[in-house]
């Protein structure tokens, strides 16, 4: 039994075979090895979607979920998630993830866990994302995203189309075309540095072979893959 087990019965995911393995892999890196620091925390999760994994961090006991969604239509599917009183921890906001990031700054708010799962190789302003978080006060920060798979500090830019839920929000009104900015390895490493903090890679290739179904993008052998770490607070 997986966390994410019940994603088959939901419609939006009933038509891919992979979704439920892939959740659950994912969970696996993403949730598990923080369990105890998400237990009765405050939790700020970046770039919501349909809430998918702010439902796992109230899953993993967090008191409190904030998650922040560009696309109101994907918040709307949040009440089609089984447990209500999971979903009762949650509170999935409306907004451009900065102006909402910036607002919870300029209050005074913190948070103990911070989740920026799929979200950093859709922006360009990575180091203003993470400045931001870092006023937060989070114990923890988990970051899981597309990397370049270079041995020094880059960020590739790309063209993508904002009709894809999968892809960035307008940047600007009426925007159909976003750029982007794939970050290396190396460059989450030094950016991590220069704010302070110990960035932990967590080892996909751990993984054996047969249980790594759904999940190809973590084991690419190309110029990008998807990689998952936690920055941690130095001191």
């Amino acid at each position: 039994m997986g966390f994410f087990d019940f994603l088959a019965d939901m419609e939006l995911y009933a038509d891919k075979a992979d979704t439920v393995p892939r959740m659950n892999a994912r969970h696996s890196f993403l949730i598990e090895p923080f369990k105890e620091e998400i237990k009765g925390a405050r939790v700020f999760d970046i770039a919501s979607h349909d809430g998918r994994w702010a439902y796992a961090f109230a899953g993993a006991g967090a008191r409190e979920v904030v998650g922040v969604e560009a696309r109101q239509h994907l918040i709307d599917l949040f009440e089609d998630y089984p447990d209500p009183a999971l979903r009762a921890r949650v509170e999935l906001r409306c907004n451009d993830l900065f102006k909402e990031l910036e607002s919870e700054v300029e209050k005074g708010e913190t948070y103990d866990v911070v989740g920026v799962f799929g979200i950093f190789y859709h922006i360009m302003d990575h180091f203003r994302l993470l400045k931001l978080v870092q006023a937060l006060q989070p114990k923890v920060i988990i970051v899981d995203s597309e990397f370049m798979d270079k041995n020094w500090p880059m960020i590739q830019m790309q063209r993508e189309n904002t009709g894809n839920n999968l892809n960035a929000a307008s940047q600007i009104e009426g925007q159909e075309t976003a750029i982007v900015g794939y970050p290396s390895f190396k460059a989450l490493d030094a950016m991590a540095d220069v704010l302070g903090y110990d960035c932990v890679w967590l080892d996909w290739f751990s993984v054996p072979e047969s249980e790594r179904k759904g999940t190809w993008d973590y084991y690419r052998n190309t110029s990008k893959r998807r990689g998952t770490c936690a920055l941690i607070p130095r001191g």
